[in-house]
């Protein structure tokens, strides 16, 4: 079931995303508009640090695809822009509908990216 969807803004390019339908989702959602400076980690992901804990219920995907919005932890956002596989285990908060250009977006450092509610 779907939560909606939001807009994740990164320079120029706008993102439309996914939220699914979890409290981590739901109060990710309630935080927007969101403007935050994403660190790059591993060259496949940014990630921001919350000051709160939001709620999880987390898994091991086993893998990770380009444009998974993921919560590490209880106060972790991260934004994934390569496909790979993993042992770590994540709440899944949503995903980017088309990512087709989201890793150049990016690009190789920190970034600040906007997330917004679809209007």
């Amino acid at each position: 079931m779907i939560n909606g969807n939001i807009k994740i803004i990164i320079g120029s390019q706008t993102f439309t995303a996914k939220l699914l339908d979890n409290n981590s989702a739901k109060n990710f959602k309630e935080m927007l508009p969101l403007t935050i400076n994403m660190t790059d980690l591993n060259g496949n992901e940014k990630y921001y640090d919350f000051s709160k804990s939001l709620p999880t219920n987390s898994s091991n995907p086993g893998m990770m695809n380009n444009g998974d919005l993921m919560l590490y932890g209880s106060k972790t956002l991260v934004l994934f822009y390569k496909t790979f596989s993993t042992s770590y285990s994540y709440t899944k908060l949503g995903k980017i509908d088309d990512a087709t250009g989201l890793a150049s977006a990016l690009g190789s450092g920190n970034v600040t990216v906007t997330f917004e509610l679809e209007s």
